[in-house]
C-alpha cells in the first residue's frame, strides 16, 4: 500500500494487501459463527487500487471450513495476479494441492482461534501434510492466541516449514513487557516464521488510529524484521456493514512503526519474497 491515493498511480512495485477474505452473502456458513455479508473481489479490487494495491492475498475465512470454492474461483478469475491460503486436512489429495497451486495458493491456515477454527489436532495434521507443502513450497499460517506461540515454535522447528503468524501473532495492547509470548514469538521469528501486520482492532485497539498498540506492534517488527508483511484484513467481520474501518486506516499504524521511510514499498517486496515474485501486473 503506497502512503497517498496521488502517490499510487506511479507506485512501483505495485502494493500488496496479504490478509483479505472473499464472501458470498448466498453460501452456506458454519453454524453458531458471524453470517458475512456479500463481499467479491472486485469491491476489494476496486478499493485497494485507490492506494496503489494490485495484489491481494485471500485467505480463507473460518466460516467456510474447508470449502475453499469462493477463493479458487477469485484466483481463477485473475489468472496469476493474487494469491491465496486455503484450509484443507490431511485427507486432500495430491492432485488438489497441485491445482491450487497452479491457482495461486502459496499456503494452508490453520485457526487456533474461532468457533469453527481447527481445535481437533493441527499439530498432528500439520505434521502429515509437511512432506507435500514443502515439496510445493508452502507456508503455514496461523490465527493464534499468545499461549499457542509457545507449541507453534516447537512444531515450526519440528516440521520444518515457515510459519505466518495471523494479526501480529495475537501480541495485543495489554501484553505485558515480560510474558512468556514475547519469548516465544522471539523464537519463531528466529527459526523463519513472518508476521502479519494486521487486525488491531482485534488487538485492543478498537478505533483509528490505534496507538495504543504502536509499543507493542514497534517491538513485533522489530523482532521480526523483514519477514513482515501488511494486511487491511477486509471487510472486517467485526464490524457491521455501516460501521467498518477505513481502507487507508489500517494502514497507518505501519507507517508509525516502521522504520523504512517508504514502508509500503519495503513491505510489497516482502511479499513478493513471501509469495512468488511470478504475479501478473495488477
Amino acid at each position: 500500500m503506497t502512503e497517498t491515493p496521488a502517490a499510487a498511480a506511479n507506485a512501483a512495485p505495485a502494493g500488496w494487501d496479504c490478509h483479505v477474505h472473499v464472501f458470498d452473502g448466498r453460501a452456506p456458513v458454519h453454524p453458531g459463527h458471524y453470517q458475512p455479508g456479500h463481499r467479491p473481489l472486485q469491491q476489494i479490487e476496486d478499493q485497494a487500487a485507490a492506494f496503489g494495491v494490485g495484489h491481494l492475498v485471500l485467505v480463507q475465512p473460518s466460516v467456510y471450513g474447508s470449502n475453499n470454492r469462493l477463493l479458487l474461483q477469485a484466483l481463477a478469475a485473475r489468472p496469476g495476479r493474487h494469491r491465496g491460503v486455503v484450509v484443507a486436512d490431511p485427507a486432500v489429495t495430491d492432485a488438489e494441492l497441485q491445482a491450487w497451486h497452479a491457482l495461486g495458493v502459496r499456503g494452508l491456515r490453520f485457526n487456533l482461534v474461532s468457533p469453527a477454527g481447527n481445535h481437533n489436532n493441527p499439530q498432528q495434521d500439520v505434521m502429515d501434510l509437511a512432506p507435500r507443502l514443502r515439496a510445493l513450497g508452502w507456508h503455514v499460517q496461523w490465527y493464534a492466541k499468545p499461549e499457542h506461540l509457545a507449541p507453534l515454535a516447537a512444531w515450526q522447528r519440528a516440521c520444518g516449514l515457515p510459519f505466518v503468524l495471523d494479526h501480529l501473532a495475537g501480541l495485543h495492547a495489554g501484553l505485558a513487557q515480560d510474558d512468556p509470548a514475547w519469548q516465544a514469538a522471539a523464537a519463531l521469528a528466529a527459526n523463519g516464521a513472518w508476521l502479519k501486520l494486521s487486525g488491531w482492532y482485534r488487538l485492543g485497539a478498537p478505533q483509528a488510529p490505534y496507538g495504543a498498540l504502536l509499543p507493542t506492534l514497534r517491538r513485533a517488527v522489530a523482532l521480526f524484521g523483514s519477514r513482515c508483511v501488511w494486511g487491511s484484513d477486509w471487510p472486517h467481520t467485526h464490524f457491521a456493514n455501516d460501521a467498518l474501518p477505513a481502507y487507508a486506516d489500517q494502514f497507518g499504524p505501519v507507517q508509525a512503526a516502521c522504520a523504512s521511510t517508504h514502508p509500503a514499498t519495503a513491505l510489497a517486496r516482502q511479499a513478493q519474497a513471501l509469495y512468488g515474485s511470478g504475479v501478473a501486473p495488477a
